[in-house]
């Protein structure tokens, strides 16, 4: 007869328990560090506009909702970029077409590679010339743009339909990069909607424009110039203004310099149900500008 005693299961029992207790925290620290880290791209720049490189963590400033959040790790960004080129093909680009096609075709090469960049113009209605690609050849074929006669541009309704568009793509970064003519504009959007759309995508907006673009109380015009201020703004990109076209090729030249020496910074954000309203990138060094957008993670947009 084999007597069964009550104290080898309850050993055993005790010793699984104490296993398990020590695997437990770690496994949740490990989930919650996961959830707590955001990330952000951003541009640094010196006040020619030129990226800066080398910078480390201590250089990047990130607040939420004016609280300083520490900076984990910082790397050169790599990650592939939605690119969409919104290009003015209305009447008054026929003065800069040169100047343009030669500028276009100079940044998709510098671009392409390792990215997927769409063309649309803004003639009349925004119209896809193509449609998302890294293919050199097809991009270039797509920037050898003709100005359409009598025809105004759309800007804001095509900044609209673009962001609506990329807000279905999966990459990890987006940018709207528009190139205009300060000419006549048609529109019935509100800036702060384009704005919203555009940064509810996880954009960034890069704009590019030839000419004076002189506020006027007319709904299109008036919308287009607030637009311009508010749009790179909250959305983390930039704005840059040139009078004449003779100076576009360096300048979209300086844009893909920046947009190809972004900075991957990763954040740690403590626990919360609440996002934070405003979040803030900002330098440490004050001959430093920065700039940036968070990741296009689906759990960070609205």
């Amino acid at each position: 007869m084999r007597i069964r005693s009550p104290f080898v299961p309850a050993c055993l029992l005790a010793l699984l328990a104490a296993l398990a207790s020590l695997a437990a925290p770690r496994l949740l620290a490990a989930g919650q560090a996961g959830d707590r880290e955001r990330t952000m791209y951003v541009s640094a720049v010196d006040a020619k506009g030129e990226p800066v490189e080398g910078l480390g963590p201590d250089a990047f400033v990130v607040e939420e909702d004016g609280r300083r959040r520490e900076i984990l790790r910082v790397s050169k960004a790599i990650d592939p970029i939605d690119l969409a080129l919104l290009v003015d093909n209305s009447a008054a680009a026929q003065r800069v077409l040169i100047d343009m096609r030669t500028a276009l075709s100079n940044f998709v090469t510098k671009m392409a590679p390792g990215n997927e960049i769409a063309v649309i113009g803004l003639a009349d209605r925004p119209t896809i010339i193509t449609d998302y690609t890294s293919d050199v050849k097809k991009l270039s074929e797509a920037v050898k743009i003709i100005a359409m006669p009598s025809s105004g541009m759309t800007l804001l309704d095509g900044l609209m339909e673009t962001a609506k568009g990329l807000k279905k793509r999966e990459g990890p970064r987006a940018m709207l990069v528009p190139v205009v003519t300060d000419g006549v504009e048609f529109t019935n959007y509100y800036s702060k909607d384009v704005a919203h759309a555009i940064a509810d995508a996880g954009a960034q907006l890069h704009f590019v424009g030839i000419g004076r673009f002189l506020h006027s109380d007319e709904h299109p015009i008036r919308e287009r110039s607030f637009l311009l201020t508010e749009g790179p703004r909250v959305t983390g990109g930039s704005e840059t203004i040139i009078l004449a076209s003779t100076g576009l090729d360096q300048a979209m030249q300086r844009l893909a310099r920046e947009l190809t020496s972004q900075y991957k910074v990763v954040y740690s954000r403590p626990e919360s149900l609440i996002p934070p309203e405003k979040i803030e990138i900002s330098s440490a060094r004050a001959d430093v500008t920065m700039r940036g957008s968070l990741a296009r993670d689906a759990k960070e947009r609205k």
